[in-house]
């Protein structure tokens, strides 16, 4: 695989503009706006490509038929040299790749899960919004102070260069407790007019609609901003997927979600 320089990361972008599912987080990492590594099968007019995300998605996209490029693709996916000492979580396109991540599931570091994409109903979250008024909790913007405070798996800083490039170009909104986030809805991507949203909740505080208040106030800022609020998640999680459907998210898409272990 032939890893691109940042500035030749455009061109991937036609591979890309081909794949019909949610693929914010490699038009972030496309873009600039989210770090990560761009691989493709031949320099120029490149048939394949292979893009991370720091965060630890990828997504494999086009087809190849050069030996050189699916013969390291392979020898990637079943790490057969030990180079990922990190788990990572693959989408792929078309649904031929599927063949291969199937087979590599059988006896080697490859799990298969599903991935939800989400569609939003505007009237439905209006609904919900008039019906959680009685929840009263403490909720502010997210700025410098707690994009570095805050932690957790589903973080800003997991998603974004510095704080001072989510200040300016993202959005978050944290649940306070006693001075102390404990619940956060955020911009993990930003593209265009779509923003995709992450959820953290600190363990010892869910279960108290949390959650769900600080997505509404990110869900309101999306629609004050003529932004798209944008969901997506494993099925296995069964957490989001619901808190999702709760804000007025509805289950459009289910894909293949490989699990690559290290």
């Amino acid at each position: 695989m032939i890893e691109l320089k940042a500035e030749d990361y455009s061109q991937a972008t036609a591979l890309l503009k081909q794949v019909p599912f949610n693929t914010w987080f490699a038009q972030a990492v496309l873009q600039g706006l989210s770090p990560g590594r761009v691989f493709v099968d031949q320099l120029e007019h490149p048939e394949a490509c292979y893009i991370q995300s720091a965060y630890g998605m990828s997504l494999l996209c086009g087809e190849s038929h050069t030996p050189e490029f699916l013969e390291a693709l392979t020898g990637y996916l079943g790490n057969e040299h030990k180079q990922r000492v990190e788990r990572e979580w693959l989408q792929v396109y078309p649904d031929s790749w599927n063949v291969l991540l199937r087979r590599l599931a059988e006896d080697g570091p490859v799990e298969e899960n599903t991935r939800v994409n989400f569609t939003f109903n505007r009237a439905f979250f209006q609904s919900l919004v008039d019906q959680s008024s009685s929840i009263q909790c403490e909720i502010v913007a997210i700025d410098e102070k707690l994009f570095h405070e805050f932690d957790g798996a589903v973080v800003p800083r997991h998603f974004w260069k510095n704080a001072d490039q989510f200040v300016a170009a993202g959005a978050g909104f944290c649940v306070l407790q006693q001075g102390r986030p404990v619940s956060a809805a955020f911009s993990a991507y930003r593209v265009e007019n779509c923003l995709e949203i992450g959820i953290e909740t600190v363990k010892e505080a869910r279960g108290n609609g949390y959650a769900i208040q600080a997505s509404i106030a990110l869900i309101h800022y999306c629609l004050e901003h003529h932004l798209e609020p944008v969901w997506a998640c494993r099925r296995e999680n069964e957490g989001s997927y619901q808190l999702a459907q709760k804000l007025g998210f509805v289950p459009t898409l289910c894909i293949p979600y490989y699990l690559l272990k290290p």
